[in-house]
């Protein structure tokens, strides 16, 4: 089965569906099957909350220090200090997400529109 064995409007949306499912869903159930049986302070739970924070930042970071798109057009300075504010105001909100995202936004805009 490939992306181009059905000519069909509607093939390429399923297949990425499938595909999209299929490649990540057995990990999740298999995730949530072994991670119930195990302690919250296993070496093993320990070291898999390590790698997945660790991919995660890279993945941030990534974003703020190679962005594509139009963010790409802003300066690295802007993107660093809105990734700042928006870190600072979830540690002072008492971390709650969607205040970081916010500020973060805010200071991403302003700094885009005074810019351009």
């Amino acid at each position: 089965m490939s992306f181009d064995a059905i000519d069909a409007w509607w093939w390429p949306y399923v297949f990425i569906l499938l595909a999209g499912w299929l490649a990540t869903d057995i990990w999740r159930y298999l995730g949530v099957y072994l991670g119930g049986r195990m302690s919250e302070t296993s070496d093993i739970l320990v070291f898999v909350r390590c790698v997945a924070t660790g991919l995660v930042a890279a993945v941030i970071a990534n974003l703020i220090v190679f962005p594509s798109g139009a963010l790409a057009d802003s300066p690295l300075s802007l993107r660093l200090g809105a990734a700042l504010v928006g870190f600072a105001a979830y540690l002072l909100s008492r971390k709650q997400i969607l205040a970081g995202i916010i500020a973060a936004e805010a200071v991403l805009l302003t700094g885009l529109y005074l810019i351009g």
